[in-house]
């Protein structure tokens, strides 16, 4: 048994914003569901050779980190883990080393997959699928890595069973009505969401979000995002190939992240501008999505009056990853900040529990789970709530589609709690 310890690490902020009401006019006044893109079922495809994944390299701690990682509770909270596919997701945030976690089933599709898992996670209860696992009443919480256009599905599924429920991004998959939907459900429910948007706790979003929210940065006059990760001719394996000709804005958190989860705010309107690729999953009849750009690249306007270039490619080699720089009327941060403000607040990130490492995505891995943990523990909002979830996914949707139409701008809907 594990030693049984935890802490407080994070905080809520949400902006306040449009009605459900206005949403759902949205949704009536342009077709952007899932039925409208495209979205039909494929193939399995075949598993490609392993590498290391771009964002998954292992991030080392650092051991000055000035935030010391403290108890707030000897509860364990027992939690099921789903999907094991390409990225092995299921395992790799860690709560099989959390001391106030007990792993008491995993679920994957593919049975020798599903046993991995199981082995990996120290656990001996499998289920063949979360349709199975959610009829555990003895599970609390679950944690989805599954295919990322099942997502809003699972979350779904899992709130109407009674489980909080962390899922791997993006929060819904290319349909506003399922983000309307998964919206409701945890409203009604009460349950925790959290979503797993890595960018959160890299040491430069952090220090961002740190000096933003004690006024360094004042009012946010710019930001722009990056995410970068070269997909090639053939893409990465995925389960039903889903990742195949992927929109990119479809896949919008990692960039946004740099002026949505620094500031609490929101997107309220974009023209976005694509490129078609040269590589061939992105021609013609070659991806479900009926999708030609491999990288797009959306000028958003904020709810705070700002402006926001957020960019994702995935068709062009060389530099890699999720970065962002932020300019405010008061200070900016492009690597360090500078402005106005002396007496700066502390930037360190979290710090981790007793046998919880760090991970990849910049060291995020663990610290996405010892929030996620602790806010059900501390009974509040989770850091990355249904809100910032939604207003994070949704504005990459209305982006893809402002691309097709040859950058029209487009009104967001609006999320808040």
């Amino acid at each position: 048994m594990k030693s049984k310890t935890n802490t407080s690490t994070g905080f809520s902020d949400h902006a306040a914003t449009a009605s459900s009401v206005s949403r759902r006019a949205f949704l009536g006044s342009v077709a952007i569901g899932s039925a409208a893109l495209g979205i039909q079922k494929m193939g399995v495809s075949a598993e490609k050779k392993k590498e290391v994944i771009q964002g998954f390299e292992e991030t080392a701690e650092d051991s000055s980190a000035a935030n010391i990682w403290t108890s707030v509770s000897d509860r364990q909270i027992r939690v099921g883990l789903v999907g094991h596919g390409y990225c092995k997701f299921g395992v790799r945030f860690g709560f099989q080393d959390h001391p106030n976690v007990e792993v008491v089933a995993v679920s994957d599709l593919i049975p020798d997959r599903c046993a991995e898992m199981a082995r990996e996670a120290g656990c001996e209860k499998t289920y063949p699928s979360l349709e199975e696992m959610v009829k555990d009443d003895t599970i609390e919480a679950v944690f989805l890595a599954t295919d990322a256009p099942s997502h809003a599905r699972h979350a779904i599924l899992s709130l109407e069973h009674g489980k909080h429920v962390a899922s791997a991004v993006p929060a819904v998959f290319g349909s506003l009505e399922d983000a309307e939907r998964l919206y409701e459900t945890v409203k009604n429910t009460g349950l925790k969401y959290m979503l797993f948007e890595t960018s959160m706790f890299h040491t430069d979003l952090y220090a961002m979000r740190q000096i933003y929210m004690a006024g360094g940065l004042g009012e946010i006059v710019y930001s722009e995002g990056e995410y970068y990760h070269f997909l090639g001719d053939d893409g990465i394996g995925s389960y039903k190939d889903w990742r195949i000709g992927l929109p990119p804005q479809y896949y919008p958190t990692h960039s946004n992240a740099y002026f949505i989860a620094v500031t609490g705010q929101s997107f309220t309107e974009v023209s976005c501008l694509g490129m078609r690729s040269v590589l061939r999953q992105f021609q013609p009849g070659n991806n479900r999505y009926e999708n030609p750009y491999g990288s797009e690249v959306a000028l958003f306007r904020t709810s705070s009056g700002g402006m926001s270039r957020m960019a994702v490619s995935w068709d062009t080699p060389g530099d890699h990853g999720e970065k962002g720089r932020i300019r405010g009327q008061r200070g900016s941060f492009y690597g360090e900040y500078e402005g106005f403000e002396k007496d700066l607040p502390n930037q360190s990130r979290p710090g981790l529990p007793p046998g919880v490492a760090a991970g990849g995505h910049g060291g995020s891995h663990g610290r996405l789970t010892d929030e996620f943990i602790t806010a059900i523990l501390q009974d509040r909002a989770p850091l990355i709530a249904i809100d910032m979830a939604l207003n994070m996914t949704v504005s990459g949707i209305v982006a893809h589609h402002s691309a097709l139409k040859d950058g029209e701008l487009l009104k967001i809907p609006q999320y808040a709690l």
